[in-house]
């Protein structure tokens, strides 16, 4: 997003004196890399995650000093980033990624990418070839500010030495404040050699970047209003509410207006799933009462969400009868793609709060919403068409079962992350999520090989909690070498590969709309295409690449086992764990709303649309 957006909510410490000192700290002389150093230890970074190259290597000389950075060494850099996202979401503090310049620095393309949609705080540390080589196509250079143009909220060129300390308390504060986001920093080598001075805090400088956090009080009393007015509200609550930490104040607010709550998939746990008042998740897989909810809804009130089309389905047919309430810290946001009867720009926690006491004011007043017929609805809709699934006839392992024993089975506490796909979605249905960031998952990108570097960089950034990833054969065939980095650094994360050997997501789709040809969606069949009479994908065997890297490998097979090798995992905390759970290749993802069509023509499952009856006083 551009400089000029008026970004809101700060939720991250302001640059600081050093050892809590006052501003007219005591000037040093130091090289542009020890100030870059420096600078990450004052703005309170206690963890990076990287790899060194030539131009980012006179950073790592002074880093190997810090008693105050942890350095984690990856194995390739897609793993920093996405290490640094699931620290960051994890833990709420800005995430860290170093790497050199080129092929090291376009190896963040895709983590930036998936930060940037799921706005998440990231600050992306690149070096650069020497400034008087910039633009010669110098051995390594990429011109990575201009690549990564799009996918950052803001980045930065430094060619001077002088310019890195306030470079990186302004990525910092951009990166943490107003909509969070990934911001870049890319450092020509000479000014990481260069001789400068440094001192602490830094000026910073930020033209037209001016966060404004309190919402407009005329509109939040027209959005209690509304609110007190409507049959049928929802409260549709997206990723904003947990990046606000503004849970508690959901709370309140629905427990005071008693209505339905449904979260997306990147709210998961901002509002607990066992809430009476909580409907579920909604879109394309959502919970059919969630679904329906909001096509039926003469009231929905957006929190901290942005209308996307998983949720919205074909747009032009998405809640033909709300009146829509927008509050968003992103203006850009507000009637993107759904026109807003009452905008509001502010940041969740304050929006919320303010709604709260506008409720409240309309409540003394007298004014009341009487949503008792719609509760008959939606909890008709609750009993007829819950989440659910079928074991499969053969006696196999079902992926379902898999996911909702490893939740129930799973410390309080416990995160969890997910790759991209159908383990994804059941992960997202058959998990009860009851605490905010506890739930990482890659939701606007979608990004294959997002969960292991994820999962370990939370469980760096929370070591005393237990991190489970829920991946994908597919998914771990990108990214497992992280698994070497975990093994070698004591972060002992536990990997659950549902093993269907195939890519499943796209495979149920050949399923439905390319009447089962699966072309190139088989993970374990020879160049001749002749499967194997093994399930599952047997090449490479897991077990044995998990053992390479360090791990404690397990292959589970039978339902019987299951709750066993579970307990087997949970019990062992000083390495990391990866189990290979060989599951029915024909499970799928119900409910689904087919991609481009309508929300009202949600299926429960397969062949079965749901009944609604009449649409009352639709």
């Amino acid at each position: 997003m551009p400089m000029t957006e008026q970004a809101t909510g700060a939720h991250h410490p302001q640059p600081r004196a050093r050892n809590g000192g006052s501003p007219a700290a005591s000037v040093e002389h130091l090289t542009g890399a020890q100030s870059l150093i420096r600078s990450l230890e004052e703005v309170g970074a206690d963890t990076v995650f990287g790899l060194p190259g030539g131009c980012i290597l006179p950073a790592y000389d002074p880093l190997m000093d810090s008693t105050r950075v942890r350095h984690i060494l990856v194995r390739h850099e897609q793993g920093a980033g996405h290490a640094a996202t699931g620290y960051a979401q994890a833990t709420g503090k800005v995430g860290v990624c170093m790497v050199t310049s080129g092929p090291g620095a376009t190896n963040l393309v895709t983590p930036i990418a998936d930060a940037a949609m799921d706005s998440v705080p990231m600050v992306a540390i690149t070096g650069q070839v020497a400034s008087g080589a910039i633009g010669t196509d110098a051995f390594q250079e990429a011109d990575i500010c201009g690549i990564t143009m799009p996918i950052t909220k803001h980045n930065f060129l430094v060619t001077r030495a002088e310019d890195i300390a306030h470079t990186i308390a302004e990525a910092f504060h951009i990166a943490s404040t107003g909509r969070p986001g990934p911001v870049l920093v890319d450092i020509a080598k000479d000014a990481l050699q260069a001789k400068t001075t440094f001192s602490w805090p830094p000026v910073m400088d930020l033209p037209g970047y001016r966060p404004v956090t309190k919402p407009h009080a005329k509109q939040i009393r027209e959005a209690a209003k509304l609110i007190t007015q409507a049959k049928r509200p929802v409260l549709y609550v997206g990723g904003g509410v947990i990046k606000a930490g503004a849970t508690a104040e959901l709370k309140v607010l629905a427990e005071l207006t008693g209505a339905p709550v449904t979260t997306t998939l990147m709210a998961l746990g901002s509002f607990p799933d066992s809430h009476p008042l909580h409907v579920g998740m909604p879109g394309m897989h959502g919970a059919v009462t969630a679904v329906t909810a909001l096509q039926k809804a003469d009231l929905i009130v957006a929190l901290g969400a942005r209308f996307d089309d998983r949720v919205t389905g074909k747009l032009d047919s998405f809640a033909p009868y709300a009146k829509i309430v927008h509050a968003d810290i992103d203006p850009a946001e507000i009637g993107k793609n759904r026109a807003a009867d009452v905008p509001i720009v502010g940041d969740a926690r304050e929006v919320i709060a303010d709604l709260v006491q506008a409720v409240q004011a309309e409540h003394t007043e007298g004014n009341t919403g009487d949503y008792s017929a719609w509760w008959k609805d939606l909890n008709r809709w609750r009993e007829t068409y819950p989440l659910g699934y079928d074991l499969p006839e053969d006696g196999s392992l079902s992926p379902q079962q898999v996911i909702q024993r490893i939740g129930e089975l799973a410390p309080p506490d416990t995160i969890f992350a997910a790759g991209v796909g159908q383990h994804q979605m059941w992960a997202s249905h058959f998990i009860q999520y009851e605490q905010p960031a506890t739930w990482l998952n890659s939701g606007g990108a979608g990004t294959m090989g997002y969960a292991v570097p994820a999962a370990m960089g939370a469980k760096a950034g929370m070591p005393d909690r237990t991190v489970w990833a829920i991946d994908g054969d597919g998914c771990f065939q990108m990214t497992n070498q992280e698994l070497t980095t975990c093994a070698l650094n004591n972060i002992p994360v536990k990997i659950a590969i549902i093993n269907n050997g195939a890519l499943g997501m796209v495979r149920q789709w050949q399923t439905l709309f390319y009447n089962q040809r699966y072309s190139n969606t088989v993970l374990h069949a020879g160049p001749d295409g002749e499967i194997p009479p093994n399930k599952g994908t047997r090449i490479p065997d897991f077990v044995k690449l998990s053992e390479a890297m360090g791990c404690h490998a397990i292959r589970c097979e039978d339902p019987a086992d299951l709750d066993k090798v579970i307990a087997e995992a949970n019990a062992i905390n000083d390495r990391p764990v990866v189990i290979d759970f060989i599951v029915h290749e024909d499970a799928m993802v119900w409910p689904m709303v087919a991609a481009g069509t309508s929300n009202d023509e949600v299926m429960a499952a397969r062949g079965v649309r749901p009944d609604f009856g009449d649409n009352e006083d639709d």
